[in-house]
């Protein structure tokens, strides 16, 4: 197999992805922004590399690191909430569009959120129009219209739901908390092993220029959801309020579906 990948981000999915990447006999680059990190990424065998991201500039040797990829995955989450100034996240990414451009890379994973659908309610696909209310939805969206309009570059983007996966389950956080509206809403999430398996599909299927949704295609109440795995953790269930009709549904990318790629992990 001759495929060099990069990922751009070797953080919670980024690393799984890495890994099992080399599992099938990929060769891949990494990019850590920690320089502890680097010896973590050569010892799994991944090429590392210390590169971060401002908005002004990039910090490390990008040009070694994109040389002679098939593939580039872009997995920087855009990381605007909470308190204090925040690095425009679009500028970020405009400054490692303009890298890309000046290599031979020609192949793009984009991951972003269904936070860019914003407020939509009803079922929501890929042709649902894209009203983003958060900073990052709005952002995300502006770094996905900057590459998918370039149509010298072949990207793919996946909009995932809310990720979940080892240490890293919202009902930890919402665990007591009382009188939370939504409890009727559907939740749409997507484990940590579908995404990287996502991922994995579309190099192996060289499946670019598209748009894709990326979560689990069950959808249970968040009241029923998070009470059932409040209970399996043995934590006190959030308590929710009803909300009525008008609730945002997220339907699961049609590629894999008319694949048969449903290997989904659940949404444990």
């Amino acid at each position: 197999m001759n495929k060099k990948i990069g990922v751009i981000g070797c953080g919670w999915l980024g690393l799984p992805l890495a890994e099992s990447l080399l599992a099938e006999g990929y060769n891949v680059n990494g990019t850590s922004t920690s320089e502890d990190k680097l010896a973590v990424l050569k010892k799994k065998g991944i090429r590392p590399f210390q590169i971060s991201l401002s908005e002004n500039k990039i910090n490390g040797d990008i040009d070694t690191f994109l040389e002679s990829l098939s593939v580039l995955v872009i997995n920087v989450p855009p990381k605007l909430r909470g308190k204090g100034p925040k690095e425009s996240y679009f500028e970020k990414i405009k400054l490692l569009y303009n890298a890309v451009k000046k290599s031979t890379v020609r192949n793009v994973i984009f991951a972003s959120s269904t936070a860019v659908y914003g407020d939509a309610k009803g079922q929501v696909d890929e042709n649902t129009k894209t009203i983003p209310t958060t900073e990052s939805g709005k952002q995300l969206l502006q770094c996905e219209d900057l590459l998918k309009n370039d149509k010298e570059l072949n990207t793919t983007i996946i909009r995932f739901g809310g990720l979940i996966g080892p240490n890293r389950h919202p009902v930890t956080m919402l665990s007591g908390r009382e009188n939370l509206s939504g409890g009727d809403a559907p939740v749409n999430l997507i484990h940590l092993d579908d995404c990287v398996g996502i991922i994995k599909k579309i190099i192996e299927l060289d499946y670019y220029n598209d748009l894709l949704n990326a979560v689990y295609p069950e959808h249970p109440t968040k009241k029923e959801y998070y009470t059932e795995q409040a209970i399996k953790r043995g934590i006190t269930p959030p308590q929710y309020t009803s909300t009525g009709q008008n609730l945002k549904l997220i339907t699961f990318c049609s590629i894999f579906l008319i694949n048969e790629y449903i290997f989904l992990t659940n949404i444990k």
